[in-house]
């Protein structure tokens, strides 16, 4: 019986890893899963060893606030990590934190596995030898992020996007307005403001303002918001009451919900991507701390920050960052698409290019393959 150990940061990456831990268990029933993941990796079946409920920060200057709690947080893991000598450790995304686990990992003869790896594409080449040197085998969900990692000399396996497997409609789109008791024949506007309590605070209040603007240009409009599992509905609640807007407030089925929508504004992450996928034209927006923005200009080399324009490499959803993502922008950009039919025309066939390089179904199938691949050198396959 293999051990595997999961290590994740937020919500994103803890239905990564009950998408993971579901195909390791249909590879290797017996094996045995530990980690640190949230609702959706103990409903797969992962003993969680800490809740990720309240852990996700993002940016230097949020990290610097918390860093105590993060430390205390690696200091468990890495005990642990001694205790339960897992086969292999996994990690998925939380780059800042994941790797440094990793090299305690690495110190103790454990081989790690990265899926969902730095983005060394957008922060430099030296972020990818760096990665290299700690783990053993990197699953690459994109064709570049394969390339520059195999340059930096690790060993790169190229999975193919796990979306792809799992961002589909489970509901006819009539089954799907009856289900959310929304009206085919009006407008759906989605907000995403992230799954971390930080995005809420910094980006629901702009797009509650800028959904009031949309909603005084398109009498009739519906806005749904899809909740996170690490975000409590409270929160959400006392946000809007601040606001002349209806907004209904979803727990589930959010491919169902992005079928019936005709656009989102979303936090800049996997939900973008999400949409894309989905074939909904989407604003994307985020803001973090001055320091950490000031930074990340001087750091990261890429031109774009959302998942849609890194992949075409082009420009095909509107971005706002920082001061650009006030109320006006983004109800412009919201109406634009949802109001000028030539536009929208293009942002469709620009998502169906998004999707065509993404690769092919099958990837978290493979991801499993690869770590019981490491698992099992690890232990002469016992």
């Amino acid at each position: 019986m293999y051990k595997v150990m999961l290590s994740v940061g937020e919500a994103s990456g803890d239905l990564h890893g009950a998408s993971l831990a579901a195909a390791l268990k249909t590879l290797c029933p017996d094996i045995k899963l530990i980690g640190m993941g949230g609702q959706a990796m103990r409903a797969a079946g992962v003993e969680i060893i800490y809740d990720i409920a309240d852990l996700g920060v993002i940016g230097l200057v949020e990290v610097l606030k918390n860093l105590r709690k993060l430390f205390k947080l690696r200091d468990m893991l890495a005990d642990y990590l001694e205790r339960e000598r897992p086969d292999v450790l996994v990690v998925i995304d939380y780059p800042g934190f994941n790797m440094r686990l990793a090299k305690i990992a690495k110190a103790k003869g454990i081989p790690v596995v990265s899926y969902i790896s730095p983005s060394a594409w957008a922060w430099g080449r030296g972020r990818a030898r760096e990665v290299a040197e700690v783990v053993e085998r990197v699953a690459a969900i994109f064709p570049f992020e394969a390339e520059v990692y195999r340059e930096a000399g690790a060993n790169v396996t190229f999975v193919g996007h796990p979306l792809l497997d799992v961002v589909k409609p489970s509901l006819t789109k009539d089954e799907a307005y009856a289900y959310f008791g929304a009206d085919p024949g009006r407008p759906l506007v989605l907000l995403m403001p992230g799954s971390r309590q930080q995005e809420i605070a910094n980006l629901l209040p702009v797009m509650l303002a800028a959904g009031e603007k949309i909603a005084a240009q398109v009498p009739g409009c519906q806005f749904f918001l899809p909740v996170a599992s690490t975000i409590s509905r409270e929160m959400l609640q006392n946000i809007i009451g601040n606001y002349n807007l209806p907004v209904k407030l979803t727990t589930d089925r959010n491919y169902d919900l992005m079928n019936i929508a005709q656009v989102a504004i979303a936090a800049s992450g996997t939900a973008t991507l999400e949409t894309s996928l989905m074939g909904v034209p989407t604003v994307i927006i985020y803001k973090v701390a001055a320091l950490t923005y000031f930074l990340g200009k001087f750091l990261v080399k890429i031109p774009y920050i959302g998942l849609p324009n890194i992949i075409a490499g082009r420009q095909v959803v509107p971005e706002l960052l920082q001061d650009a993502a006030n109320p006006d922008n983004v109800a412009r950009e919201a109406l634009a698409l949802l109001t000028d039919d030539a536009r929208r025309a293009q942002t469709l066939r620009d998502l169906s290019e998004v999707r065509a390089k993404l690769g092919e179904a099958g990837a978290v199938q493979r991801v499993a393959r690869v770590v019981l691949e490491v698992a099992a050198n690890n232990t002469g396959g016992k």
